[in-house]
């Protein structure tokens, strides 16, 4: 296994870092790892949005001209941003991904901050939908810019891989595409994630560094999946074995829809990206075998999948995938 992240025991410097996107999952994470590390914290959200359990929040509509005032307002010396789009379809990706994560840098590089993480996804690796190409845009111009730089590029969340939970407690069975092992990966959890992006801040092997990284191994395919989560909710196990074709055959119906529903493109959109995951694996690319290398993804933290479902098991937490949702 290859091992590309921050010391755990690295502290660094103690800074004021801007958090664009604090209101997210791994943003409200990221907050929290940042006060951990004692870290000073702006975090800039539009207004109405739901700024609970966060404090030293800015209300900022993200126009050019309110960050520039917001970063001459705050002596910020970082800047963490965890800004993406919450569906993936192209208005929303070129808007989030690429637009708005530009309009931070570019007003970061007009007020001299030195230090720009920025969360990615390992996905865009093997780019083929509308949110993996904004964010490689984004990606090529904070690669660019004159300050120094860490793109973080996360395997599978947690959460993106509990959807089904209700399923399995109510007796129904785990859905997996073909035989359950068309794909793996490393995933880690919203809390180790916090802590490597936070870790980034001031660590010199990760500054002006592409980063993959995963949670603690080994790779695990959905079918490995379906079976932690029998077994934490002691339920016997009960597979569904569906088919890829026929996620193309919902695309290729909705996308000849699409040519007179936007809302039909729009649904197309998100059954590619529900394809994309159902085919692709979250881990390492390898150009010259044209394989996924599960060796070669990094792993970080100490929170399991495994301790995850266990805890999912006794508690009532809600789903909160929302349009990233594919069951």
């Amino acid at each position: 296994m290859q091992r590309n992240a921050p010391s755990p025991e690295m502290h660094g410097q103690k800074r004021k870092v801007l958090l664009c996107g604090a209101t997210g999952t791994i943003g409200r994470a990221t907050f929290k790892a940042l006060n951990l590390y004692g870290h000073g914290v702006v975090a800039p959200i539009r207004p109405g949005a739901d700024a609970s359990g966060l404090s030293g929040t800015v209300a900022c509509n993200f126009t050019q001209e309110a960050l520039s005032e917001l970063f001459a307002a705050h002596e910020c010396d970082a800047v963490i941003s965890c800004l993406t789009s919450r569906t993936g379809v192209p208005d929303d990706a070129w808007n989030v991904d690429h637009k708005l994560n530009s309009r931070v840098l570019a007003a970061a590089v007009n007020a001299g901050i030195p230090k720009f993480v920025h969360l990615s996804a390992i996905c865009v690796q093997k780019p083929m939908l509308a949110f993996q190409f904004a964010k490689l845009a984004f990606e090529a111009e904070l690669q660019k810019a004159p300050l120094a730089w860490s793109i973080v590029r996360p395997t599978a969340f947690f959460k993106s891989l509990s959807g089904q939970l209700n399923r399995v407690r109510d007796g129904k069975p785990f859905l997996v595409f073909g035989d359950g092992q068309l794909t793996s990966c490393k995933p880690i959890s919203d809390a180790d994630l916090a802590r490597f992006l936070v870790q980034c801040l001031d660590a010199p092997e990760c500054e002006n560094k592409i980063l993959p990284v995963g949670g603690p191994g080994p790779a695990i395919t959905p079918l490995s999946q379906g079976w932690m989560l029998f077994e934490a909710l002691n339920q016997p196990p009960k597979f569904r074995h569906v088919p890829v074709a026929m996620l193309s055959g919902i695309i290729g119906g909705l996308s000849i829809l699409g040519r007179l529903s936007k809302a039909a493109e729009r649904k197309a959109e998100l059954a590619r990206i529900g394809r994309y995951y159902a085919t692709e694996s979250m881990l390492v690319w390898d150009e010259q075998t044209g394989t996924y290398d599960a060796t070669a993804t990094p792993e970080f933290g100490s929170d399991t999948l495994t301790s995850h479902y266990r805890t999912l098991a006794v508690s009532n937490l809600p789903d909160d995938r929302g349009a990233h949702a594919i069951f």
